[in-house]
């Protein structure tokens, strides 16, 4: 008997061991693709990757739209926008927003179910570029990870050039240049200050919105990003 359990723990032992070395492994991919990206352009996401395959189960023709483009050609209307959008602390937390994350909490507690996510740009970032969009602890635990990653290995002007570039902005459209002339017809480098809060407020459910959407959600939205662009402060 004391053999046979013995044998269990020995076998248990290896299964942690090896359990270790696969999650190890699976991090250091994650974490030598951030450090590429320090001065390369990223050319597929696992967001893009996910939605091309969803997609194209009902559209083999379908193709995606997505041009990279510097930090310096991305106006920056839509720079502030998105920071007044999503994560108006960017530039000061390392990759957490605390007081966000209880503010979300105490919303979703409230209303039964979740209505509010509390997430940073950075985390964001971190399920765009290796994650999917399923939701689970372990995925949210791995985000946490990828996001440390990406606050230790990149500045922050870095974080938000890449996430301007490859966060949704429809039906396979991707980054800011695809999606100021997928939406407007114009440069990245040429948005408006309203262009710019309009597609600010399209991330939520970037999906949902074509080019010449104008309901009354984005026109309440755009008008507040409006007023909160110019306090916005970014890298």
């Amino acid at each position: 008997m004391a053999a046979s359990r013995g044998g269990v723990l020995r076998w248990l032992g290896w299964a942690v061991a090896a359990l270790l070395i696969a999650v190890l492994a699976v991090n250091a991919w994650f974490a030598a693709h951030i450090l590429w990206w320090r001065s390369h352009p990223v050319g597929e996401t696992s967001f893009m990757a996910y939605r091309m395959d969803e997609l194209h189960a009902k559209s083999p023709k379908a193709k995606l739209q997505y041009t990279w483009v510097p930090y310096e050609k991305i106006s920056n209307n839509l720079k502030r926008a998105l920071v007044a959008a999503e994560d108006a602390k960017f530039v000061d937390h390392e990759g957490f927003d605390w007081d966000g994350i209880q503010l979300a909490l105490e919303k979703n507690q409230k209303k039964g179910r979740v209505v509010a996510g509390g997430s940073t740009i950075t985390q964001q970032l971190a399920k765009n570029l290796f994650l999917t969009p399923s939701r689970s602890y372990l995925r949210k635990a791995e985000e946490a990870v990828i996001t440390v990653m990406l606050e230790t290995l990149l500045d922050k002007k870095r974080i938000l050039e890449i996430y301007l570039n490859v966060i949704e902005w429809g039906e396979l459209v991707f980054g800011a240049e695809a999606a100021a002339r997928y939406h407007f017809g114009v440069a990245a480098a040429d948005l408006s200050p309203e262009q710019a809060a309009r597609l600010a407020a399209m991330v939520p459910n970037p999906r949902k919105y074509g080019p010449g959407a104008n309901t009354a959600y984005l026109q309440r939205r755009t008008t507040t990003l409006l007023a909160r662009m110019n306090g916005a402060r970014v890298p």
